[in-house]
């Protein structure tokens, strides 16, 4: 079976953690030992959140004096897939010996009209201050940067990754939601801009893409809750698409990861699920998470 799994970004930073390097390269490990036993049965794509990476990278530049102007989000967000995806990949090849690892810096193709432009929404910072236990806002330092979040329309590398596969390579790519670009459509000239897409609507449509059985979401919860945060919330065990988008969730933390796992099974007919990173190999056999299945789309 053919899996893409989406990290989220609390994989290689829980909430607490400092932002260290070390911090991450425990946590990576932590990352593969949830995933290695899908690993030796499965085809597996591995892509990730980056927002406390990125949070970092942005204010660092931005404060750094030898720079006229701070790096591009496009920029930091390929150095924090370089970053991140280096980390994962030695320890999948500690854990996996002879398996042939791979990360690849990938594009996402987004419009330059599209509507997320005008409507900015995404905090850079946002998820590295709560790790440091601090708020941002107006008055805080760093300030608050809030930047579009446009809808993943192609994922430029995607032949490359599917030869990888092909070939028996175990693949992390599309880190963060991959770098944002716009193409020229008369000579296909990539362009790079101040955006950062939803990594998980991106995995979405890399499993697309990829023709994959299984996208498999993993976040620090067990699995969705219907009403969440309320006195009457209760658990999801699995749903169709329809009742996925009916459940009310958080826009800025599960509704992103339902949305994509919804729209990877209306678009393919395959399977989905939600669930905690720790239990990995028991969502995909069915005994945890939120499973999300086409046939229960009336449900």
């Amino acid at each position: 079976m053919r899996i893409v799994v989406a990290l989220g970004g609390n994989a290689l930073l829980r909430r607490g953690d400092r932002p260290d390097a070390a911090v991450q390269r425990e946590n990576a490990e932590r990352v593969v030992t949830a995933l290695a036993a899908l690993a030796h049965d499965h085809e597996l794509v591995i892509t990730h959140g980056n927002g406390p990476q990125i949070g970092l990278l942005a204010v660092e530049s931005a404060a750094d004096p030898a720079l006229s102007t701070p790096y591009p989000l496009d920029v930091l967000g390929a150095g924090t897939q370089g970053m991140i995806g280096a980390l994962l990949a030695r320890a999948l090849h500690n854990a996996l010996p002879g398996r042939p690892v791979v990360t690849l810096v990938t594009h996402t193709v987004v419009r330059a009209d599209d509507p997320a432009f005008a409507h900015p929404t995404k905090d850079v910072g946002r998820a590295l201050a709560r790790h440091r236990g601090r708020r941002t806002g107006v008055d805080a330092t760093p300030p608050r940067r809030v930047v579009p979040s446009p809808s993943p329309r192609g994922i430029v590398e995607i032949a490359t990754v599917r030869e990888l596969l092909d070939g028996g390579s175990l693949v992390i790519c599309a880190g963060g939601g991959g770098v944002p670009v716009t193409v020229d459509q008369g000579t296909g000239a990539l362009t790079g801009v101040e955006a950062i897409v939803d990594k998980d609507l991106t995995a979405a449509l890399l499993a697309e893409e990829l023709k994959a059985d299984f996208l498999l979401v993993l976040t620090d919860v067990p699995c969705v809750y219907e009403r969440f945060g309320t006195a009457d919330q209760k658990p999801l065990p699995d749903a169709g698409p329809a009742r996925l988008r009916r459940a009310r969730l958080p826009e800025d933390t599960m509704g992103p990861k339902a949305e994509a796992a919804a729209r990877f099974v209306e678009r393919t007919g395959g399977l989905a699920a939600i669930g905690a990173l720790d239990a990995a190999y028991e969502i995909v056999h069915g005994r945890s998470g939120t499973l999300v299945r086409p046939d229960l789309d009336g449900g």
